[in-house]
């Protein structure tokens, strides 16, 4: 198998096995959706009050209620949980929570990173 971008190859020719044709198929897909990507615009498209948003704002929104869902999820669990569900495992509860708390570290981190970014931008010099 060769991977190439343009005219360079990246990968000499090799022999997969059966068991890893499904993983070099989906990396051939992922890298023709890379190199078709460039003419392509990516991202959600979203309308919220008739205003429509695409690219980093669509992304972004996308991700806080990513955030915002698993967050909830959690707080039923923990509800759920507590009010004696005999459905409800406490090793659930405790992933549940685990992942809506490193989902929430990571927004404040990127706040953060977006906060010092646009803080850099404004101190230019013009």
């Amino acid at each position: 198998m060769t991977l190439s971008i343009g005219n360079a190859s990246l990968m000499p020719s090799l022999q997969a096995s059966p068991l890893q044709q499904p993983a070099l198929q989906q990396m051939r897909q992922l890298a023709e959706q890379a190199s078709g990507a460039a003419g392509v615009s990516v991202g959600t498209s979203r309308s919220v009050g008739g205003v429509s948003e695409s690219g980093f704002a669509g992304e972004l929104r996308a991700s806080l209620d990513r955030v915002n869902q698993l967050q909830q999820v959690s707080s039923q669990q923990q509800t759920a949980f507590q009010s004696g569900d005999p459905s409800v495992a406490l090793n659930d509860v405790m992933v549940d929570k685990q992942k809506a708390s490193v989902a929430f570290e990571m927004t404040v981190q990127l706040r953060n990173r977006l906060v010092t970014a646009y803080k850099d931008v404004m101190n230019m010099p013009v």
